[in-house]
């Protein structure tokens, strides 16, 4: 996955850019250990900053070094690449090497930049439910690199402004949905019933059987439901090898508390973990 600065950043941006130019700093490439991968970046204003290349002194020096550039508008060298050892002299010990890239921008490159900073790999994730921790996992899940669907069989749960990585998608039988699922989508299931969720389930294990193009399916619930649902799919004549694709309890181990924001971290973690190892 091709991780980058997420789409609110990017809008936040652009909106800003609309009035005031900026120094538009870019990991163009990296060597060794580094804090970011390249195509990360961070927007340089005059009294504001967004975005972010990684923290810590390397950044520093970078908002230091675009702000001067940033005043010295119109002469030459506004653009510029500039390789960064990040060794003691730097106050940073990962040992790598990172190439910024300077580029002073203004309102007049925002089209060219909407398209540039949106041209991103994002993970294809399919929510089914709009419940209290489906609605937590949202707006965790805005502020990292997932495109996100977002579907429920109750079109009047969805709020009306959604962020810009959300897709809602109302679908009655819910189940129905998963046969127009991006291919390479994680699938995360919490609808309102029981039944609901048997349903995409099977739904999700049938198109597993028939094209293997969803690498990971969460199911929310105990050890106790996933153990009456390991029979029902059984019955519904699902081998224990497809029934063994769906992660049940879902997110990472250890995190024990039951607020719908606490399981919400958990399963963004585990996403994110799922989304890596591919």
């Amino acid at each position: 996955m091709v991780s980058s600065t997420t789409s609110h950043h990017t809008e936040a941006f652009l909106s800003r850019l609309a009035h005031e130019p900026a120094v538009l700093v870019q990991v163009a490439s990296t060597q060794g250990s580094v804090p970011r991968e390249a195509g990360t970046w961070m927007a340089v204003f005059a009294e504001a900053l967004v975005g972010t290349i990684g923290g810590g002194h390397l950044e520093y020096e970078a908002i230091a070094q675009a702000r001067t550039r940033l005043q010295k508008a119109g002469s030459e060298g506004d653009d510029a690449l500039v390789r960064v050892a990040l060794g003691p002299s730097l106050g940073q010990c990962c040992g790598g090497v990172v190439h910024l890239r300077f580029e002073r921008v203004s309102a007049a490159d925002m089209p060219a930049l909407a398209l540039r900073l949106s041209q991103r790999a994002l993970a294809p994730v399919a929510l089914f439910g709009g419940g209290h921790v489906g609605k937590a996992l949202i707006q965790l899940l805005a502020s990292l690199p997932f495109e996100v669907t977002w579907i429920d069989s109750r079109d009047e749960i969805f709020p009306a402004d959604l962020p810009s990585n959300v897709h809602a998608e109302y679908s009655d039988p819910v189940q129905g949905a998963v046969a127009t699922l991006a291919a390479g989508s994680s699938v995360l299931i919490m609808s309102f019933s029981h039944a609901e969720d048997l349903d995409v389930v099977a739904a999700c294990l049938q198109r597993q059987r028939e094209r293997a193009d969803l690498p990971y399916i969460g199911l929310i619930g105990s050890k106790t439901k996933w153990a009456a649902f390991r029979h029902r799919l059984e019955a519904r004549a699902f081998t224990p090898a497809e029934i063994a694709q769906v992660t049940c309890p879902i997110g990472v181990p250890g995190i024990t508390g039951k607020e719908p924001e606490v399981i919400a971290v958990a399963v963004a973690a585990q996403l994110l973990q799922t989304v890596n190892a591919t």
